[in-house]
Formats: structure tokens, sequence, C-alpha cells
């Protein structure tokens, strides 16, 4: 799943969620600090939520990959340090 950058003019669907009081005192904190809107605010950890978890997912499956070595840290050490 790759994210695709978004664009300002793309259309946007409005989602209901309900979080819990704390969560949304937090939420309006942060947004009177930046001076940005709640949504504002959700939209944009949406977005890094989502591109996290892209990361997050190619990460393991290259883990689950068997074609892809493993490569030993101390080698790798060795290797990188070794200025013969």
């Amino acid at each position: 799943m790759q994210m695709q950058s978004v664009n300002i003019t793309e259309s946007k669907t409005q989602i209901t969620a309900r979080l819990p009081d704390t969560v949304v005192n937090a939420l309006d904190a942060v947004a009177r600090r930046f001076h940005r809107s709640r949504a504002e605010i959700v939209r944009r950890a949406v977005e890094r939520y989502l591109e996290d978890f892209d990361d997050l997912s190619m990460a393991v499956e290259r883990l689950r990959d068997p074609s892809d070595p493993v490569l030993d840290w101390d080698q790798v050490r060795r290797e990188l340090l070794d200025t013969d």
C-alpha cells in the first residue's frame, strides 16, 4: 500500500469518530497552540499514521521474504570498520 501525496484540491469525505474527552482536550490544546482547526490536526495525524503504517508494512514484508538475506551485525560492523 503506497501512500499518495495529498492534493489540497482533492475531494474530501467527512467522517465521524468518538474520542475520549481527554483525547479531545489534548487535541484542542494542540489546535490552539498551532492555530489550526481540530480537523486539520486530525487529518495530518491520520496521514502520518498511514505513512508510518506503510513503512512498517514494507519492513515486515521484507523480514518475511526468505530470499532477502539476513546480515550478521558483527560481520557488517567489521566490514564497515575495516580500513585496510
